[in-house]
């Protein structure tokens, strides 16, 4: 079994053969060098990639600490232990502020360094895919993730990517429900410096008062009744990071000022607790209301709302850069298309005529809701049109005209009501009870296969005798 990279630095002949020997056959990629030069070698100019480094701390041609913090951020993250028969006081606050996993006197046996070495490398892999998960998202959320080229949408991409390049402490992002508030925070955090660090976020609205104040500050065990434990609020779990507060116009005023405080003097107190707590978090606040206008009905700290405003990132409604449909209808078709194993190719012009007729007063998430519906309804290479039942438009309005005149049609409700599976399910029972639960016409009347009907049967676990 491979464990990866293990680099040795020990000046000491036999010790340094013993180790090599016994990570090599306990299946380490193992390289030995016996000083430091040596060692900077092996890991700048071959680009030995370990994934643990044990390492006297003293070595005939200096200190090992040294060489820790030269390679810090040249190399994929890997944990350092230090083997010392010495060392000072001073070695060891120096190691632990570089960030040293552990420390080992000689001599040293074994048993209990192989001890040290299996809990470093579990933490080496967790840092490992910690960090690539980060870098991950640090592609997927560039400026050029918000898509669009319409004059709106370049503007929002350039004001991001400067807005990427500069600390903040806090800022607002208005626009209407559904124009990608989300969307643009994970942009500023995962394209910004703080890529590394926590992303948290809160939706002010989806919890009550006593709780939220809690989420936020965080308590101390015994700060009211069924606080039994310690518990740290959102925004301690954000230090270092950023702070997403979405509808914050929902936030009681109370809460806006112990807000503004932490914004202010960079440390919070939990409930109940005795002692300020540091904390460096970068805050978006999001809301589809006027917040100015609240401020000035003093239903909002103006307070609050001037430091939010430092810098302000307005989102336009979709239904005033219509063109950006063209680039966002494809880009949904192939995400939907991956999840759900379907092969839609072609919009035909009826689509596009009737995508571009809505005014989308649900933006960018109507549009991501309807083209999901249409994807996972297809059965083949083209988008399904009569998928799209946007009101007002044909395909809605002729349908309920059916029902009315007894024709051959069913009406399924967009307020939320009903989930895909729901509709899928609905439309499948419709059409078996209108067939008299023959299959073949079920499914000549829903245009798919019989043997895709009776999958779809066994997926919903329909009751009905098929034939």
């Amino acid at each position: 079994m491979s464990h990866g990279g293990l680099l040795i630095i020990e000046d000491e002949a036999l010790l340094g053969a013993e180790i090599s020997r016994h990570y090599r056959k306990e299946g380490w990629e193992v390289e030995w060098a016996v000083n430091l030069a040596e060692a900077r070698r092996c890991l700048l100019e071959r680009q030995f990639d370990p994934l643990l480094v044990l390492t006297d701390m003293n070595l005939p041609d200096g200190n090992a600490l040294d060489l820790m913090e030269e390679v810090r951020g040249r190399q994929a993250y890997a944990e350092w232990i230090f083997l010392t028969g010495y060392g000072g006081v001073a070695d060891s606050v120096r190691a632990l502020r570089l960030g040293a996993y552990d420390f080992l006197e000689k001599p040293c046996d074994l048993e209990r360094l192989g001890l040290v070495v299996a809990s470093a490398t579990r933490s080496a892999n967790a840092q490992r895919r910690l960090l690539d998960q980060a870098q991950q998202r640090h592609r997927r959320y560039s400026p050029e993730a918000y898509v669009g080229h319409s004059e709106a949408a370049r503007q929002v991409r350039e004001l991001l990517g400067k807005l990427t390049r500069v600390p903040f402490s806090a800022l607002l992002v208005g626009g209407e429900t559904g124009t990608g508030k989300g969307l643009v925070t994970r942009i500023l955090h995962y394209a910004g410096s703080r890529a590394a660090n926590p992303l948290v976020e809160l939706n002010c609205a989806a919890l009550p008062r006593e709780l939220l104040e809690s989420e936020l500050f965080g308590h101390e065990a015994g700060a009211f009744t069924g606080a039994t434990t310690r518990h740290r609020g959102l925004i301690e779990q954000a230090d270092g990071g950023t702070l997403f507060l979405d509808e914050i116009g929902e936030l009681q005023l109370d809460l806006q000022a112990k807000l503004l405080k932490a914004i202010e003097d960079r440390k919070i107190r939990r409930l109940g607790g005795e002692r300020e707590i540091s904390v460096d978090v970068q805050v978006v606040a999001a809301s589809n209301r006027d917040l100015e206008e609240m401020a000035r009905n003093r239903e909002f700290r103006s307070d609050l709302y001037h430091r939010l405003s430092v810098f302000r990132l307005n989102l336009p409604p979709l239904r005033e850069s219509k063109e950006d449909l063209s680039e966002l209808v494809p880009l949904f078709v192939a995400e939907f298309n991956a999840k759900s194993g379907r092969q839609v190719r072609t919009i035909p012009d009826e689509a596009w005529k009737q995508l571009r007729a809505h005014d989308w007063p649900g933006n960018v998430r109507e549009l991501r809701n309807v083209v999901e519906r249409c994807v996972l309804f297809s059965e083949g290479p083209e988008f399904p049109a009569q998928w799209l039942q946007l009101p007002g438009q044909a395909g809605a309005a002729p349908m309920r005209a059916a029902l009315a005149e007894g024709e051959d049609g069913l009406f399924i409700p967009l307020d939320g009501s009903m989930n895909l599976d729901d509709m899928d399910c609905f439309i499948i029972r419709t059409a078996l009870e209108r067939s008299g639960h023959n299959t073949v016409a079920a499914a000549r009347a829903l245009g798919t296969t019989r043997e895709t009907l009776r999958y779809r049967i066994r997926k919903y676990g329909l009751d009905v005798a098929t034939r």
